[in-house]
């Protein structure tokens, strides 16, 4: 059976997309937190509330962006001296951008993440 005209109401939750934003946060708290929690969040809900899945790359696209940035700076530090700058630019935008996007989550507009590699498209 196929189905012709399906049309899915997406309910706008813009508290839900706020406390994604802010649930990066729990790097500090647990360590791991800030990938996980994000990621259950956008997977379970990406169908279900409107803007999800754009706000769910985008902070998917920021975590990964930051573990490569660490990765990377890590050893540049031995190597070349100048990788305490990789990480201090990391540990910025891991303090900073989820607070200026959770304010856009809740005004309604779209994410914006500087410096992310966008991994997931």
């Amino acid at each position: 059976m196929e189905i012709i005209n399906q049309n899915i109401a997406l309910r706008e939750d813009r508290q839900l997309l706020v406390i994604t934003h802010l649930t990066q946060y729990l790097y500090f708290v647990t360590g791991f937190g800030g990938l996980i929690v994000p990621l259950v969040l956008w997977l379970a809900n990406k169908d279900a509330v409107h803007r999800m899945d754009e706000h769910g790359k985008s902070i998917m696209n920021l975590q990964l962006s930051i573990i490569l940035y660490v990765v990377i700076g890590i050893p540049s530090i031995l190597l070349f001296g100048l990788g305490i700058l990789l990480l201090i630019f990391a540990g910025i935008l891991a303090l900073i951008m989820p607070v200026v996007n959770a304010v856009k989550a809740s005004n309604g507009e779209s994410p914006s993440y500087f410096g992310t590699i966008r991994m997931i498209a």
